[in-house]
């Protein structure tokens, strides 16, 4: 299969549609390659796509036309892969990932799964091990496979990978979770990310201590609401985690599932949450819900939500704070790579995925009115954007760079409205130190000075959107030495996730018996919720939770929702 690429964005008009591009997707019933057509009806966006076997299947692609067109403009292709882990001459997506010649992001965010055990029993989780069912298995790469990983990703070209994040599971049931984030750092990346649901470092704030002493950067912590009705799952336990964090030095970023009817009306109280704890929460990562399993129509519109729809209800929740007009789709930041790179003369880190997958703003706290002010409130975003843009094609033409670099600096001011900046923010000197240092350090200063918020929709079966897909830069490191792209590792878990994971796997007898514990014994007991009211023993026994199951039909057809908690789908 060719490279697919939007060859035209101009719509075409039949009835009361209008088709915009073509794309290719796959049958979410047998996984056949199809050819794929996003078109615009009633002002929303939809993906169709008509299989031989099991006829056509519509899905709601992005909830605003109108945003889609803004965030389209923002298209742009990365460095790609140079140094592929799949050696092929044509490719086959999605059948062939690992990485391939084909792909155009290197990782911007490498997840390694670490355990596939956890502490909590979610019925909408599709990964921890269960024991009893047939054909379950314990996943938990040994210290050579994690070290053989990390080597894969310091081997990617143009640009080595230099974040992971650790998930599951539970990553912090592993007994050597400081002995396996030591490994990644000697390998030589920067950033390390854990994703946890906060129980255990809640109950022991030594073992924060003992992850941060480690090399964990930040907490990626599953939070999906403000209430123990919307988040049962460690509603009593993250305001003791947060205090473990805000004693050892720990930076934590929110990460709430959104679900149609389920929590999407306290997103802006997840807001406000976080910033009542900004000394330690420097993020919100919203993750509209991927859907699993086989499902009517009629349950997918039912808990289907997209990015656009989850920007219109942050607007609404902050009265008009956080405008819909303070997002921009990922991508947008490639300009400020561009200049940095032309600078520099060296490669540098891009986020250069689909402009569909993700979005974000970055707010401000003023010093004297503690409001939250976006940073599109007080710079010209856009003319900055393209300013950078137009300076490294200067520098590529052949301006003298370290003269252009200088009329960057000085001209930073020009787009900030100094009148409307927070109290206490110096914008244009923070923009100054990461175009002179270029460094890990001078992007952390600008992130501990602000909230930023953040909204990536993972793909599924019934949107799924190979040209999507090929500019992904949320890999997985797998213990046979491949990079896999987040929705080709998900999305398809048979081809990938499960069937990997499996070939290195143990059963669960065995690792109990080598270990001298049952599975059961690792499952948290509630421990801080007792004497709570309305405190339920964990998110599987949650009363909303369980009806919306019900509502999915039986477990042994399909799974129904699937709350992605995290980038890596714990």
């Amino acid at each position: 299969m060719e490279l697919i690429q939007i060859s035209n964005l101009s719509t075409k008009s039949s009835g009361s549609r209008r088709s915009i591009r073509y794309t290719q997707s796959i049958c979410p019933d047998c996984n056949m390659i199809l050819d794929a057509e996003v078109f615009e009806r009633e002002g929303k966006v939809f993906m169709t796509k008509t299989c031989p076997t099991h006829g056509e299947c519509e899905e709601l692609y992005f909830g605003s036309y109108e945003m889609y067109k803004k965030f389209s403009t923002y298209w742009m292709d990365g460095k790609g892969a140079k140094a592929p882990n799949v050696m092929i001459d044509k490719c086959a997506c999605p059948t062939n990932c690992g990485l391939c010649t084909n792909h155009l992001s290197h990782s911007g965010l490498a997840n390694m799964i670490i355990t596939n055990r956890c502490d909590l029993t979610c019925w909408y989780c599709f990964f921890y091990v269960k024991k009893g069912l047939e054909g379950a298995y314990l996943y938990e790469p040994n210290h050579e496979q994690v070290r053989a990983m990390m080597k894969t990703l310091k081997a990617e070209r143009p640009i080595a990978g230099n974040s992971i994040q650790i998930t599951g599971g539970e990553p912090m049931l592993r007994d050597d979770i400081a002995d396996v984030i030591k490994i990644m750092k000697e390998e030589g990346v920067d950033h390390v990310q854990l994703n946890t649901n906060g129980i255990k470092l809640a109950l022991s704030p030594e073992t924060m201590r003992q992850i941060r002493t480690a090399g964990v950067s930040n907490l990626y912590l599953s939070f999906d609401g403000v209430s123990p009705r919307t988040n049962p799952k460690n509603h009593w336990e993250v305001p003791y985690t947060l205090e473990s964090a805000r004693k050892c030095g720990m930076t934590v970023v929110f990460v709430p599932t959104v679900i149609k009817s389920i929590n999407d009306h306290e997103l802006g109280g997840i807001i406000r949450y976080a910033q009542q704890n900004l000394d330690v929460v420097h993020a919100v990562n919203f993750q509209p819900v991927s859907l699993t399993g086989r499902m009517t129509k009629k349950e997918r519109e039912k808990y289907r939500i997209t990015i656009p729809d989850c920007i219109e209800r942050i607007e609404e929740q902050t009265n008009g704070d956080i405008p819909s007009s303070a997002w921009f789709p990922v991508p947008s930041c490639m300009p400020l790579t561009n200049v940095i790179e032309a600078f520099s003369k060296k490669p540098k880190y891009e986020l250069s995925i689909h402009f569909a997958c993700g979005a974000g703003t970055y707010l401000f706290e003023d010093a004297s009115t503690k409001k939250l002010i976006p940073l599109t409130s007080f710079v010209d975003l856009k003319g900055m954007l393209e300013y950078f843009e137009e300076k490294a094609d200067e520098i590529k033409s052949g301006a003298n760079r370290y003269w252009t670099t200088l009329q960057v600096v000085r001209k930073l001011n020009q787009f900030i409205d100094k009148t409307k900046q927070p109290d206490g923010l110096d914008l244009a000197k923070m923009f100054s130190s990461i175009l002179l240092k270029q460094n890990f350090d001078s992007v952390g200063s600008w992130h501990g000075r602000s909230l930023f918020l953040g909204m990536m929709h993972f793909q599924d079966k019934y949107n799924e959107d190979l040209e999507r897909l090929q500019r992904c830069d949320i890999h997985y490191l797998t213990p046979d030495l491949r990079i896999i792209p987040f929705c080709a590792f998900n999305v398809i878990p048979e081809w990938y996730r499960d069937r990997i994971q499996k070939k290195y796997s143990i059963p669960v007898e065995e690792w109990e018996k080598a270990h001298g514990q049952t599975l059961e014994a690792g499952l948290y007991r509630g421990l801080m919720r007792r004497g709570k009211a309305d405190a339920q023993m964990g998110c599987a026994v949650s009363e909303m939770h369980k009806a919306a199951a019900e509502k999915s039909g039986p477990a042994e057809d399909h799974r129904g929702v699937e709350l992605r908690n995290s980038m890596a789908g714990a």
